[in-house]
């Protein structure tokens, strides 16, 4: 009967180590799944914030080409050139030495 009873102990020992090893491959197997998956989605999402930081980028270079058109256009606008031709659209002002001509209107 001692033999009997260590060959069930085997048996069972067996079974159980048999179960402990398909359940450890079961747990690796799914965090493997798991962290393909995830590792799909990181990629997707880089590549999301690639395209969004290209696109950034492109929407600060037109910002600072707009700021070096601003910075130039203020130089413009203090310089007499710019003051001259104002008061000559806007204001109709011409300077003593000039001569206004004006088209003569036909009927």
């Amino acid at each position: 009967m001692n033999k009997m009873g260590k060959s069930r102990r085997k048996r069972k020992d067996r079974w159980g180590n048999r179960m402990t090893l398909i359940g450890i491959t079961f747990v690796v197997f799914s965090l493997a799944v798991i962290v393909t998956i995830e590792g799909a989605s990181l990629k997707e999402k880089e590549l999301e914030y690639q395209y969004r930081l290209q696109n950034l980028q492109a929407q600060v270079d037109k910002e600072q080409s707009r700021a070096k058109e601003l910075e130039e256009y203020r130089v413009y606008v203090q310089t007499k050139q710019y003051v001259e031709e104002v008061a000559k659209q806007k204001l109709g002002l011409v300077k003593p030495d000039e001569i206004l001509l004006k088209p003569s209107q036909k009927k």
